[in-house]
């Protein structure tokens, strides 16, 4: 008797065990032909076939009032832990170590990198209450930081954000250098009336920067008016009708270099099929989805996706994916 005793308070225990939390998994297998790029850095000078295969394992704690979230990352190259969130009420702490936004830095080709930007954030904690949002993010090897905090109420937005990189990675020359990112706070404010939109920005540095904008929506279309500290100009337009999208950009007086940014993209959903055609003058001599011209197409069959993409490069892509 007190053998059956036992086995059923440890079979009821077990289940109220897994009965605390939820288990959740999600992958993708993918094979690819072709040699794409990214950022400034070239793909390889052959197309070849290459695979991967993903496998997250999610869980998420169902009971008392703090919750707790974790994965785990499993590809080719190895297993690795994911993002970490503990919540309670308001209050958000995650864990993700070199994986949170607000401090990055992008190493160039010549220190490793590809130009494009990498996270280098270790953990941040966010409290909302009563239209209040604060957002607080930290390195630990560096002990950089950036705060965040944010107000809405009606038609007006606020927001301030204070960014200490004094320690962290910078790329130069010769590879990353610590100890000379950015030390500013910026104030913004955003305000909307009617089918206007305005928004102005700007930060405390000895040379400061800052930025102000107008857009204005008229049924499908907004067009966009923009200035900043450099006197440099710039309109845009965006266009939806039905299945298709237009947008287009054009800058004016940009002090950034000789020639100013023309931006112009077209993307078209007609149900499993999906094209997308862009060019950005802005990123010229980049490659992969960086590069100054990328033109994709993709098909979706069920839980399988065939897509083909390529570049001014001469870069072509061809895949295979089916996620579950």
């Amino acid at each position: 008797m007190k053998k059956v005793l036992l086995t059923t308070t440890a079979m009821a225990f077990a289940a109220s065990m897994a009965s605390a939390g939820d288990m959740a998994m999600s992958g993708a297998i993918k094979l690819t032909y072709g040699a794409f790029g990214t950022g400034d850095n070239a793909g390889a000078a052959t197309d070849d076939f290459t695979s991967e295969a993903d496998l997250d394992i999610a869980a998420t704690s169902a009971g008392g009032n703090i919750s707790m979230t974790g994965t785990l990352e499993l590809d080719e190259t190895g297993t690795a832990a994911g993002p970490v969130t503990i919540s309670s009420g308001g209050l958000v702490f995650t864990y993700d170590n070199d994986d949170i936004g607000a401090l990055a830095v992008a190493p160039t080709e010549a220190s490793g990198g590809d130009g494009e930007d990498d996270n280098y954030g270790d953990y941040s904690i966010a409290f909302t209450a009563g239209g209040i949002g604060v957002t607080y993010v930290k390195d630990q090897e560096s002990s950089d930081n950036s705060m965040a905090v944010t107000y809405a109420a009606g038609a007006l937005s606020l927001s301030l954000t204070s960014i200490d990189e004094t320690a962290g990675p910078t790329d130069v020359a010769g590879g990353l250098q610590y100890g000379s990112g950015d030390n500013k706070t910026t104030i913004g404010a955003t305000y909307v009336t009617g089918p206007y939109t305005i928004a102005i920005s700007g930060d405390d540095q000895t040379d400061q920067d800052w930025d102000a904008s107008v857009a204005m929506a008229n049924g499908a279309t907004t067009i966009t008016v923009a200035a900043d500290e450099t006197n440099m100009m710039s309109v845009g337009i965006a266009y939806t009708n039905g299945a298709m999208t237009v947008n287009a950009r054009q800058e004016f007086n940009n002090a950034a270099g000789d020639d100013s940014e023309t931006e112009v993209s077209l993307s078209y959903t007609d149900g499993a099929l999906t094209f997308t055609a862009a060019s950005d003058s802005g990123q010229a001599n980049h490659y992969g989805d960086e590069a100054e011209m990328l033109i994709s197409a993709a098909y979706t069959d069920g839980d399988v996706t065939v897509a083909a993409k390529g570049t001014d490069q001469d870069e072509m892509e061809v895949s295979v994916t089916f996620a579950f």
